[in-house]
């Protein structure tokens, strides 16, 4: 049999009667319908806040907070200069081409690069930050360290 518009339904049990609660004592869900007897949480237009546990002090006001978070730190997205040797010799090394390549991953996050690994070819390298090995060893191999605004 084909399938058209006129004969398409749902797979078996996948569509469920909807369950009518309070709807007298034979229902199983008659009278209290299902939410006990009396209290915040059997009223009508009752809705809990996340992470509420019923006037229990809640997980995140349990747990020890330690040290300092600083709301303002910037993160990197972090690449060794032994990375960069995937790159043809005398390439202007981009952001875009660093995502291209699966070095880094995320667009926005700013870039810096580490001196981890040996580059034996020159390379003009664009990014937000350079350690001072990273640096040291890129104009080592000729090549030169852009620094990002």
């Amino acid at each position: 049999m084909a399938v058209n518009l006129s004969n398409l339904k749902p797979p078996r049990g996948s569509r469920h009667r909807k369950v009518r609660v309070g709807r007298g004592i034979g229902s199983k869900l008659g009278k209290t319908a299902g939410k006990g007897n009396k209290g915040q949480k059997s009223r009508k237009g009752y809705s809990r806040r996340a992470g509420f546990e019923g006037g229990q002090m809640p997980l995140r006001r349990r747990i020890p907070k330690r040290g300092f978070h600083n709301h303002m730190r910037r993160e990197y997205a972090v690449v060794n200069v032994g990375d960069l040797e995937i790159f043809p010799a005398g390439t202007m090394v981009t952001r875009e081409m660093l995502l291209e390549s699966g070095l880094i991953r995320e667009m926005r996050a700013d870039i810096k690069v580490l001196g981890d690994g040996e580059l034996n070819h020159p390379l003009t390298v664009q990014a937000h930050k350079f350690s001072k090995s990273a640096e040291e060893k890129l104009t080592r191999a000729g090549g030169k360290a852009e620094i990002l605004s």
